[in-house]
């Protein structure tokens, strides 16, 4: 398969991620469970994934695998606390700042340069949503926001170490974070009710929402640049509400759905200009 090919398939395998990313909203609604529990939960389903993709697990470890990892298990915990401390718009937001940062450390570390068409996409999709979230928007929860900046930060180095590992297995990284979660985090499973549907939609998040959606994003993170990575996946913040209306009815105002839209529309222009540059390369 050539390379163009290559490009193509990765940047599908990271829309159909942030659709799957994208289901945690309505199904974490529907579950009692505190979020540390659900997080350690789903990492033991995700991690059933990755050990059986890699077949063994990893005795040597490199240093963007660690820092992939740590970013990874920090992206989320920080995230998880910044909703408790500021609102879930602010914090939703505040986290896909991330590009901003992906530019910076892409540049130091891996010498990736944003195209003119990287930055046009940026900015629509910012303005995009802006729109989407900016009726819920508020400075309240000074705490929460400063958090969900740094969720922010920790994803843009996750998406950054991934990219690092493009000649070697992104998705060991993925492994040795969910493990460690679900050690961790286990204890406060304990503590939780368990049900039928609870287990069902644990194992719905562990195996397809985490397990197979970061599977794929370990693929394509291979053959895409972190910045085109992370701007196509923020289709996942948009998509969450819609699934919230779709099935427990949550409506959306004018100004959200327009923002959908144009952020959809900055992520269709990245992912097109992502495919004919590769077209150009090849």
């Amino acid at each position: 398969m050539n390379s163009l090919s290559e490009r193509r398939k990765a940047l599908l395998f990271i829309v159909i991620t942030a659709v799957l990313w994208s289901t945690s909203g309505v199904l974490i609604k529907t579950i009692t469970w505190q979020p540390l529990a659900i997080l350690a939960g789903r990492s033991i389903f995700s991690s059933i994934v990755f050990l059986a993709y890699l077949r063994r697990f990893p005795t040597k470890w490199t240093r963007w695998q660690i820092i992939a990892s740590v970013a990874y298990i920090a992206t989320q915990l920080l995230f998880i606390t910044a909703t408790k401390l500021t609102t879930a718009a602010n914090a939703i937001f505040l986290q896909y700042t991330a590009p901003i940062y992906v530019i910076f450390l892409a540049f130091w570390f891996l010498h990736e340069k944003p195209s003119r068409a990287d930055w046009a996409s940026m900015v629509v999709i910012f303005l995009g949503m802006l729109l989407f979230f900016g009726d819920k928007l508020s400075t309240d929860g000074i705490y929460g926001n400063i958090l969900a900046i740094l969720s922010g930060v920790a994803l843009a180095l996750m998406m950054v170490a991934l990219r690092a590992q493009k000649d070697g297995i992104p998705a060991k990284s993925f492994l040795i974070a969910n493990l460690f979660s679900a050690v961790v985090g286990f204890p406060f499973v304990l503590k939780e009710a368990w049900t039928i549907n609870h287990w069902l939609i644990i194992l719905f998040l562990g195996l397809v929402q985490i397990g197979l959606a970061n599977l794929l994003f370990s693929k394509a993170i291979k053959h895409v640049p972190a910045l085109e990575a992370n701007l196509v996946s923020t289709l996942e913040p948009v998509l969450n509400p819609v699934w919230v209306f779709l099935f427990l009815g949550e409506s959306m105002g004018p100004s959200a759905l327009i923002g959908g839209l144009v952020v959809l529309g900055g992520v269709i222009f990245s992912a097109v200009s992502s495919a004919r540059a590769g077209k150009e390369g090849g």
